[in-house]
């Protein structure tokens, strides 16, 4: 079987691996998309290898088929279909016995912390697998795990019907974000630079900012009357994003945090203490997000075809990392671990 491997910073390598059983408690999963990420690219860029331990199988926004079943497993059977929840706790530490176990003070992001999927034969704890319903295609449903984050970060924001919502970046978990609030009945504005993400989250049917060619806080009070949008969602990791997802809250507006900034940025904390909002973070997801997502990927709620940019085989994986870090006219690359070379598709 082949894997692609992170060695150091801008290389991921393919080469064969040697597969082992399932253990007890885990399935053998064989992977038949996998997403790539942003905290995928980060890994890529260097910027995590205090945490990622070299050469390192990374990828975690999967769907697979079940290979094979270990001791003590019930309930999943060979050629089921499957996502995985990649989160493995340890059920002890305070957070685990707080009831918050997806932010785990020992937590396993597996694919980060352990080996991730983009491999063709993958052992995953039993407990991970969500289930996929009949219809839904497995290339549609590696979009499941980002549309989960995206679920829980509405839901941390306490988004609610009619309210108004700015989200400030349109990358993937952004768009995704911006379709869920939108399902749960909000009104949302998506604030991006680039002509090409503006134009995938026009196609989504989502109202579009260009902050280049209009001062967005005017746009937005004048679509809220003045009054400021509800809820703000910054997922652009940049300083500007910050910047701009506070100011254009109203009077107690929340601020949802999901992008992950690697260096301190400036806040203008008197504009918290004037309007006095609030900001909440937003980090990963619990099982019912997942579930959820599930449902909204297979109605059409989240369209793929939109969001997917291009598949790549696993022999090519390397290309999708660089396709990614280039940017232009990409959303969403997904590797296609079943396919052979030079079988890349848009």
């Amino acid at each position: 079987m082949l894997a692609a491997r992170y060695v150091r910073a801008r290389t991921v390598e393919v080469g064969p691996a040697t597969p082992t059983p399932p253990a007890a408690g885990q399935v053998q999963v064989a992977p038949a998309f996998v997403g790539i990420c942003g905290t995928d690219l980060h890994i890529f860029h260097g910027d995590m290898d205090q945490r990622v331990r070299t050469p390192a199988v990374i990828g975690h926004e999967v769907s697979a088929v079940v290979a094979a079943v270990g001791e003590g497993v019930d309930g999943w059977a060979v050629g089921d279909a499957v996502t995985v929840m990649p989160l493995a706790w340890d059920g002890t530490c305070p957070a685990c016995l707080a009831g918050h176990r997806h932010v785990c003070q020992h937590l396993d992001f597996i694919g980060i912390d352990s080996p991730g999927g983009l491999q063709q034969l993958w052992n995953v704890p039993a407990s991970t697998l969500v289930r996929l319903p009949a219809g839904l295609s497995l290339r549609d449903a590696a979009l499941v795990e980002p549309t989960a984050v995206a679920v829980h970060d509405v839901g941390r924001a306490g988004v609610r019907a009619g309210e108004t919502v700015v989200v400030v970046g349109a990358g993937p978990v952004g768009l995704l974000i911006a379709l869920v609030a939108a399902d749960a009945g909000a009104d949302v504005r998506v604030v991006e630079l680039d002509e090409h993400r503006r134009s995938v989250a026009a196609g989504l049917g989502l109202r579009t900012l260009d902050p280049r060619a209009e001062d967005v806080v005017a746009a937005v009070d004048a679509w809220t009357g003045g009054a400021g949008a509800a809820v703000a969602f910054e997922v652009s990791g940049a300083a500007g994003g910050v910047g701009t997802a506070v100011s254009v809250l109203g009077v107690r507006g929340r601020l949802c945090l999901v992008a992950i900034h690697p260096t301190p940025r400036e806040v203008d904390l008197h504009r918290f203490f004037w309007r006095e909002l609030t900001l909440v973070g937003a980090r990963l997801y619990e099982r019912a997000d997942f579930e959820r997502a599930v449902d909204l990927v297979a109605s059409g709620a989240v369209p793929a075809d939109t969001v997917i940019s291009r598949v790549v085989p696993l022999a090519d994986a390397p290309a999708a990392f660089a396709a990614l870090e280039g940017g232009a006219g990409v959303v969403k690359v997904l590797v296609d671990c079943r396919a052979d070379a030079g079988a890349s598709r848009g």
